[in-house]
């Protein structure tokens, strides 16, 4: 049982900077109060990561248990798609970057819930589940501003 969500928003800004604000995974995002522990060489196809809430101190480890993410799709500047599994359930998070109007960019957020086992609790919950999924892009693509905010123009 899959729940989606999506939504678009305009951005004033050009696209390369608003990947960067949105793909490149810094080791901390004040936007979101999370930190990223990217296994390898960093952001990019295939790379794996570990999310936190809250600032990790330097050489801090994250705890065992964290939510432990992948990146599936990456095309620079166009799509990023990253999976975030946590013990009851999969997130999939898509992110399509578009040039829009004005040096402008036009950013479509779609989210996907999908439970690691469906239970009947589940079937009968979906219609808060959708809106939960969908005010979820909703805040997301508020923050998009502060995001690239964040990033030094191009």
């Amino acid at each position: 049982m899959t729940t989606t969500a999506s939504g678009s928003r305009e951005v004033a800004a050009p696209r390369s900077r608003v990947w960067r604000a949105l793909a490149v995974l810094e080791p901390y995002c004040a936007v979101c109060d999370v930190s990223y522990v990217v296994d390898g060489e960093g952001a990019g196809p295939s790379a794996t990561f570990v999310c936190v809430p809250g600032r990790l101190a330097e050489g801090e480890a994250p705890r065992a248990g964290a939510p432990r993410g992948e990146i599936v799709e990456w095309e620079p500047e166009r799509v990023v798609t990253t999976r975030l599994e946590l013990t009851p359930e999969t997130w999939t998070t898509r992110i399509e970057l578009a040039d829009a109007d004005a040096g402008s960019t036009r950013v479509t957020v779609t989210l996907t819930h999908r439970p690691r086992r469906v239970r009947l609790a589940d079937r009968l919950a979906r219609p808060a589940l959708q809106r939960m999924v969908q005010r979820t892009v909703d805040d997301e693509l508020a923050k998009l501003p502060a995001h690239v905010e964040q990033v030094t123009a191009d």
